[in-house]
């Protein structure tokens, strides 16, 4: 009788021909018996199946699984990878990210002594066409320790801010309590709105001082547009992080932690506004408020006074953009028309060079 994997890693793949290969890789030079790979093809219009399905008949083994699927969008795949999967922890890792040396034997040495609902991963923040700029992201818990208080877990949740659902590896039956499907469709941000309930649902959190993702930040995706919809979908899924929290009870450091996190995505979202047209721009700025201020667990000046105490360099903006600041309005105005300006020009240096 098969022994169930200890370790279900989950790739979605949408039109990732020029990184897939790397990626699928990185993860089969470590793919153990106790694992199995699930890659998740999004209905990819380029060579990704052809490449993958290359990949999994050259690797032979029954551990490797290739799933087909018309273009649902990541939140979809990933869902389809939770279905599909039969380990006991989920680890999942974009197709255009790699898994660096080391993870999976890392990973599996924290499963087996000390069987965590969830484990805290460190990661690289990499620059493949500026090594200079890589470094290794850490997270805030404390290294090598099972931490049971799940109020203190997630304060250093929110004010790490990884909302990234690959930074943590969570057992599959938290995944499998929670709502379905987990991932919400049809929107971007997913993991804002997810992975906090997720920690929420875990009894003890263990933190692995291990970098497991090269989590790449590649040229073609300063170029990518900011849309109307992203904006708002980001605000909504502050929103629902609130609505959720608002039925459970924890302390008001908790609350506080969380506000403070909303305001530093809110001051993100209002400058990518900028690079929307003026008038969706100004309607979105006016939306975005709206949500934000739906999503405090405390009036807004009570959680500027606290940033301040605490010398946060976003209050200010923060505080400003709540205000409508005219001199706010046109600095980022005028800094968002040249940032683009010399995105748009290293993308035209960059593609001169293909």
């Amino acid at each position: 009788m098969n022994k169930r994997p200890a370790l279900s890693v989950i790739v979605p793949a949408y039109n990732v021909a020029r990184y897939i290969e790397p990626c699928i890789h990185a993860i089969l030079q470590q793919l153990a018996p106790g694992h199995e790979l699930i890659v998740i093809n999004d209905g990819s219009t380029d060579a990704t199946p052809a490449l993958i399905e290359a990949m999994r008949r050259a690797h032979g083994g029954a551990n490797f699984t290739l799933i087909d699927q018309h273009n649902q969008g990541v939140a979809a795949a990933r869902n389809r990878g939770l279905a599909a999967a039969t380990g006991d922890y989920i680890l999942f890792i974009d197709g255009d990210d790699l898994l660096r040396p080391g993870s999976l034997a890392a990973l599996d040495q924290v499963i087996a002594q000390h069987r965590p609902d969830a484990i805290a991963c460190d990661f690289s923040m990499w620059h493949p066409d500026n090594p200079a700029k890589t470094c290794i992201v850490t997270s805030g818990h404390a290294p090598g320790v099972m931490l049971r208080d799940s109020d203190a877990t997630l304060r250093t949740f929110f004010v790490d801010r990884h909302m990234y659902v690959w930074a943590y590896v969570i057992r599959r039956a938290i995944y499998e309590q929670h709502p379905q499907p987990v991932f919400p469709l049809n929107r971007v941000f997913e993991d804002v709105s997810v992975l906090s309930r997720l920690l929420s649902e875990c009894a003890s959190v263990y933190r692995l001082a291990h970098a497991t993702i090269d989590y790449r930040q590649h040229a073609s995706s300063i170029t990518k547009a900011i849309s109307y919809q992203q904006c708002l979908d980001f605000a909504a899924a502050l929103q629902q992080v609130a609505a959720y929290f608002r039925t459970r009870t924890v302390s008001d450091e908790l609350r506080l932690a969380i506000d403070f996190a909303a305001c530093h995505f809110y001051i993100g979202i209002v400058k990518n506004t900028y690079q929307l047209s003026w008038s969706s721009g100004r309607t979105a700025r006016a939306e975005v408020k709206s949500r934000l201020l739906d999503s405090l667990f405390h009036p807004p000046e009570v959680v500027l006074a606290a940033m301040r105490r605490r010398a946060d360099r976003n209050e200010r903006q923060v505080g400003q953009a709540l205000s409508g600041s005219t001199l706010f309005h046109i600095r980022m105005a005028v800094s968002r028309k040249f940032m683009s300006w010399q995105r748009n020009r290293k993308a035209k240096a960059l593609a001169a060079l293909a």
